[in-house]
């Protein structure tokens, strides 16, 4: 599965959930809770047990914005790691630096983040860091460049990280912009409406 970089409401309303995690596409999923197209609201049959999994797997990759290749590659690291299998898989997808960096509220979008992260406005412990795809450890401080911490779009989701419920796995300070990886989420952290057992299930076939 390649990088999609077409409209995420779109895409969103063809997964029947919020894969931007913002108000704006809940707001627009409530209004249209139907695929997309002329064809968006004709009634489906029964999907097969393989389209099930197959659709749960594209869902949880487009939510984090990961590709097959390095999808699979993180399940099989899971997979051979001591834990429950989708646990220990969610919390791989959870600790890349875009993902980080979306969940302190640095971005409003995981997009965003990525993007952030590729023109080396974030520090890793003061170091700049340009991978999406780098895993924060326990411990790690993340926080915006000097740089760029008087961008519009920073400042404008710094702002509004004073407004909602922070992720309790993770520390931030508005004022120095920065934030820090205390723990690994536990499963129940994180309200994910995806059944990881059905991934699990499409890749033990």
């Amino acid at each position: 599965m390649g990088r999609f970089r077409g409209s995420i409401t779109k895409l969103s309303r063809r997964e029947g959930i919020n894969l931007a995690e913002t108000e704006k596409v809940q707001k627009y999923l409530d209004r249209r809770p139907y695929g997309p197209g002329q064809h968006g609201q004709r009634r489906a049959g029964r999907p097969s047990d393989y389209k099930v999994r197959l659709r749960e797997k594209q869902k949880l990759a487009r939510l984090y914005g990961v590709a097959e290749k390095q999808f699979r590659k993180l399940f099989d690291e899971a997979a051979n790691v001591p834990g429950v299998t989708g646990t220990v898989f969610l919390q791989l997808l959870e600790r890349r630096l875009d993902n980080v960096v979306f969940r302190l509220g640095l971005a409003a979008t995981r997009r965003q983040a990525r993007q952030f992260v590729g023109h080396g406005h974030i520090l890793v412990n003061g170091k700049r860091v340009d991978v999406a795809s780098y895993r924060v450890r326990i411990g790690d401080e993340i926080s915006v460049a000097p740089a760029a911490r008087s961008m519009g779009f920073v400042l404008e989701n710094v702002e509004q990280t004073k407004r909602r419920r922070g992720s309790p796995w993770l520390t931030f300070n508005p004022e120095t912009m920065s934030g820090t990886f205390v723990r690994l989420p536990a499963r129940e952290d994180l309200a994910l409406p995806i059944n990881e057992n059905f991934i699990i299930e499409f890749y033990s076939r």
